[in-house]
């Protein structure tokens, strides 16, 4: 074989040597695969507005869904709180999917672990491998809180997570007083945003019991959802300290999600402290930057705890100047001079690539908070949506993004798709073509088929690196998503005019 220790070859180059050319091609023996002729010719007919009716028509089967599955979202949220170990009863197989998922998305470690059902969990329960694996975490891995989530398996055969935990505590697994907050979720229903959502709510209302008081502690809580730009949260914590004012971030996980290199392994770093989350109950205002993540946490908060909400998803400079105008009402503080300053260099990056973006015809998927938030970002650059894809859709965002693309008239003859997947993007794209596609990794096929390039904004994001670092939220935020997008069409552009003296004729060294 062409590998060897003395010189390791990258799998992209591997997989082209004779001999793995040789083992592909042996395989096809026993594909029984139709004729070369025939795929193409199926291959091309999919391409068509009569293939596209019949795509749409189709109800029994997903293709490549734009979303995840619950426990992911709710292993998401538990690592944003401090010493938290995210457990899962279900298979190994599932948390191994989940952890990896994650990994190769932001390239860091995450940690979470299974309570190893098997066959015979399945058919008696799995309320002894919920007291063993409680036990062996606590004793293994030296958490401060441990939050439990459930896969298809264990909600299947109905799984009681309040009487498992309650037993496991009665056989001394972990301490009474050790938090071990848990969320039901179920993958068969909902996506990773109402995983993330059963779980923060899981969390919050179990630290924060019990810890009313009959004054505010001058707080304002932040509830991030499920946003997977590590720069965000570093972004919320540098804006409230220029308006200085206390806040608390219900959950910070960019340090989990982005840790430095010191030469230590830190199976915990950053988070939430226990203790804040549990004051969080006593806060000024809660502000959620994210809202279809985060329906029944906001509603909790609202019910129970007594105290104010607002959503503000502050993507582009109306929502950043509407985020701000709301700290400064929440904070009896001004905005900051500086902040003044970033909003005008937003403007101008914004006036110097209007020229690029303006008129361009675009397509994007994705969960309904990122989406939203994007389209209302290209819309005041004078792009104008045509397919808006949301897997994991709803008549309340549905109703929210018409009334947005209704609001600019780049926005008329924009279609929402809800409920659709990628497949159907697919279809979409062949019949009336675009100009720009933003969605996640997963995109690239699309791109590959259809030759439209690809923004990666999103979750997940594999084949880039160090997306995930920077902010996408305010007037900074700003400049980050204006650089992916139009640098994405000076490279069509270059890719598209690469032939000497005939399509290079725009001299674009010194246009």
């Amino acid at each position: 074989m062409p590998q060897n220790p003395d010189k390791i070859q990258d799998h992209v180059e591997l997989f082209h040597q004779p001999e793995y050319q040789q083992l592909f091609q042996n395989k096809k023996e026993f594909e029984n695969g139709h004729d070369p002729e025939e795929v193409a010719r199926v291959a091309e007919w999919t391409k068509s507005w009569d293939y596209r009716e019949k795509n749409f028509a189709r109800e029994a089967l997903t293709v490549n869904p734009a979303k995840g599955c619950q426990p992911l979202g709710a292993i998401f949220a538990a690592v944003g709180f401090e010493g938290t170990l995210p457990f899962v009863q279900g298979s190994q197989g599932c948390v191994a999917y989940f952890r990896t998922h994650l990994t190769r998305h932001y390239k860091e470690p995450f940690s979470g672990v299974s309570s190893s059902m098997t066959e015979d969990a399945a058919v008696f329960g799995g309320l002894q491998n919920m007291i063993d694996g409680l036990a062996n975490s606590y004793q293994l891995y030296k958490p401060k809180m441990i939050a439990v989530c459930t896969t298809c398996m264990a909600e299947v055969i109905g799984d009681d997570l309040q009487a498992f935990i309650n037993n496991a505590k009665q056989a001394g697994s972990v301490p009474q007083d050790f938090p071990v907050p848990y969320a039901h979720t179920p993958s068969f229903v909902g996506s990773h945003i109402t995983g993330y959502d059963n779980m923060m709510k899981g969390i919050l209302s179990n630290l924060t019991a019990g810890h009313k008081k009959e004054t505010s502690n001058g707080k304002i809580n932040f509830v991030p959802g499920f946003d997977t730009y590590v720069g965000n949260n570093r972004e919320i914590k540098r804006i409230a300290s220029l308006f200085g004012f206390d806040y608390t971030i219900l959950a910070d996980n960019s340090d989990y999600l982005d840790s430095p290199n010191t030469g230590e392994f830190d199976m915990y770093p950053g988070g939430t402290k226990l203790e804040d989350a549990a004051d969080s109950i006593n806060g000024k205002a809660t502000v959620f930057l994210q809202s279809h993540s985060t329906v029944k946490t906001r509603e909790y908060i609202e019910k129970e705890w007594k105290q104010p909400t607002v959503v503000s998803r502050p993507w582009g400079i109306k929502a950043t100047d509407e985020f701000l105008m709301q700290l400064s009402e929440l904070s009896g503080k001004p905005i900051p001079e500086e902040l003044e300053i970033e909003r005008g260099r937003a403007v101008d990056a914004m006036t110097d690539s209007h020229a690029w973006v303006h008129g361009k015809r675009f397509a994007i998927y994705g969960e309904p908070d990122l989406v939203y938030s994007v389209v209302g970002f290209m819309l005041e650059m004078g792009a104008e949506p045509v397919h808006i894809l949301v897997h994991n859709s709803n008549e309340q965002f549905e109703a929210e993004i018409k009334e947005l693309l209704a609001s600019s008239p780049f926005g008329q003859n924009a279609t929402v798709w809800g409920g659709k997947d990628l497949w159907h993007m697919r279809s979409l794209l062949f019949t009336e073509p675009v100009d720009l596609l933003i969605g996640n990794s997963y995109g690239k096929y699309l791109w590959r088929d259809t030759k439209i390039p690809l923004v990666r904004i999103g979750y997940p994001i594999m084949d880039r690196h160090h997306l995930h670092r920077y902010s996408t939220i305010g007037y900074q935020g700003v400049i980050n998503l204006l650089n992916w997008i139009v640098n994405t069409i000076f490279e069509e552009i270059d890719r598209t005019t690469n032939i000497p003296s005939k399509t290079d004729i725009s001299y674009d060294l010194i246009r």
